[in-house]
Order: structure tokens, then sequence, then C-alpha cells
């Protein structure tokens, strides 16, 4: 019996040995970061920021690597089916809690076949109006908007995305009626919007920054519970309209459920480590994002929290995607 607790004991100190070790040699070659949307965008320009950062501080080059499409489902599936050895990480966003709540079945769970590592930002929405719509701000345009129903209309990157969502919380919240109108991503969103095609749009601050500050588009509020120092002069939602209103498009890391713990726990420190570099602080504050950083179990709580949130508004909207 004691020959037997003892040969027990002794496998499970290789089993901590070996994985103590793995941890301490990953990364031994390039990890691969799975971005789920398309190159240029507000996902892949932070993404594209982190990796940088990590990949000075590994040693090891981190990949970018886009699979988009399907609200993020392809790249998240795809991440999903990787092996768990940490070399392969998604930087996930807020689709991860809102598909769960949108499509009646996917091939991946977002809950079972990922384990959290860290938040990483978050970047708030704008509130945006072509500059044919006679507002200045937010009480203006509801005003406006309540005169005229059915008049307006707001684009999206693509049904169920958060810019689709988002909106459709806000312009609820304000008791306005819009109709919607879905595109293929967030660029031809926005030059459908900038010509006219569609009068308003939430869009995260990063991807529109320039068409602010070049004139074409007006900006009535953040969403953020604070002001964005990119744009100190436009006043949040909640002081101007929905007292206690706050949503941002959050991102953040995952791996594949099965990744040793320790890679996990290096990952972590590595990735809050690169959130406060001042290069990154630098980078994320020009995009208007806002840096966060958490522990892996905080970061579950939070998905956790925010599949929850979402679902409540789709099914008050009755969005359904499949």
């Amino acid at each position: 019996m004691k020959k037997a607790m003892l040969a027990a004991s002794l496998a499970v100190l290789a089993l901590g040995s070996a994985a103590g070790a793995h941890a301490a040699a990953w990364p031994e070659r390039p990890v691969t970061m799975v971005v789920p949307f398309p190159p240029g965008g507000p996902t892949d320009l932070v993404a594209r920021v982190l990796a940088k950062q990590l990949t000075d501080q590994l040693g090891q080059t981190v990949v970018v690597e886009n699979k988009g499409g399907a609200n993020g489902n392809i790249g998240m599936q795809y991440a999903a089916a990787a092996k768990p050895d940490g070399y392969t990480v998604l930087y996930n966003t807020s689709s991860i809690a809102l598909s769960p709540n949108l499509y009646r079945s996917l091939a991946f769970d977002p809950v079972k076949d990922f384990a959290p590592v860290s938040s990483t930002a978050v970047i708030p929405l704008v509130l945006l109006v072509h500059p044919s719509v006679p507002a200045k701000d937010t009480q203006s345009f509801v005003q406006y908007a309540r005169q005229n129903p059915g008049k307006l209309s707001y684009g999206s990157a693509g049904a169920g995305n958060v810019t689709h969502l988002g909106a459709l919380l806000l312009l609820r919240s304000l008791e306005i009626d819009a109709v919607h109108v879905p595109y293929r991503g967030s660029a031809p969103a926005m030059t459908d919007l900038v010509g006219g095609q569609v009068q308003v749009m939430t869009n995260t601050l990063n991807d529109s920054l320039g068409f602010i500050r070049e004139g074409k588009l007006r900006a009535l509020a953040v969403t953020s519970s604070a002001r964005s120092g990119q744009l100190p002069d436009v006043p949040t939602v909640a002081e101007t309209a929905v007292p206690g209103f706050e949503m941002g498009a959050w991102q953040g890391v995952v791996v594949p459920t099965g990744t040793p713990e320790p890679v996990i726990e290096k990952l972590n420190a590595e990735i809050r480590r690169a959130l406060q570099s001042p290069e990154m602080q630098k980078q994320l504050k020009a995009q208007g994002a806002q840096a966060l950083g958490s522990t892996p179990q905080e970061y579950a709580a939070y998905i956790k929290s925010e599949i929850s949130r979402w679902g409540e508004v789709v099914k008050a909207a009755n969005v359904k995607l499949d």
C-alpha cells in the first residue's frame, strides 16, 4: 500500500515537474495569435500592438493570423480546435459573449472550449451621425429622431456585431426607432455613413477618430463611463441622456482548454506586463483604447457576466442569426 502511494506521489510530482519545465521553456518557437476579424479593423489594430510587444518580451515571434467571418465564429472555431500547447492563442472580442446568444448551434462552446488568460483593452463606442442630421448633441438628436420616426437608419459591421447590438441597446435606451442596415465589416458601413446612405452608427472610437477629426462625421457621445482623452469635448451617454449607461468593445486573450496552467500563468504575466509598458500605453491611447489586464479567474467571470448581459438584449430584440 505504501509503495503504491509512493509511486502515485512520484507520478504526480513528475507531471508537475514536466508542466513546470514546459512553462519554463515556453515559448520555444513562434506563437500564433488568431484574430477572428479581417486585417486593418479595430480589433486587428490592437492585437498587432500587443503581438509586437509580446514578441519583444518573449524573444519569440508572435504572428497574427486573421481568420475573419461569421461575427468572429470562424476564427474562434479554428482556435478552439488547435492543439492546447500555448502556441495558438485567440485574441477575442466581445463576440465571444455575443455568439452564444445569437446562434442556436455553434461548432464550439465559448465557455467550455477556451481557458481565459487576461482581458487586454476596451474601446468605447461613439454615437456618430452624418452632418446632414441636424443634431449637435444627444438631446437634440433624440428630439429630431422622435419627430421623424422611421426616417433614420443606422449601419453596423454586421448583424449581431457589437456595433449592431450596441446601437440597438443605446437607441432603445434613448427610446428611438431606426432601421438597421447591416454591412460586411465596419469599413463599408463607415463608407456609407460618410456618404449619407445611412445616417447613424455606433462604432469603435479607434475606427472613427479620423472621420471625426476630418469633419466627415459628427460625434455626439461616447459610451464609456468617462470622457475619452481623444475626444475630451464629447460627453458620455451617461452624463447627457442615460444615467449609468456604459458599454464598450472589450478584448482579451484566451487559449484552447487543456493548455497547461503554468503556460497560462506565464502568458498572463507577460500580457499584463505588456499592457503596462510605456510604448503600448502610448499606442493604445492613440487608438482611444483603455488598457485593462486581469487574472484568468477575473476574466472568466467577466466573460460569463457579459454572456448573461447580452443575452437579455438579444432576447428583448428577438435577434437570431441561424
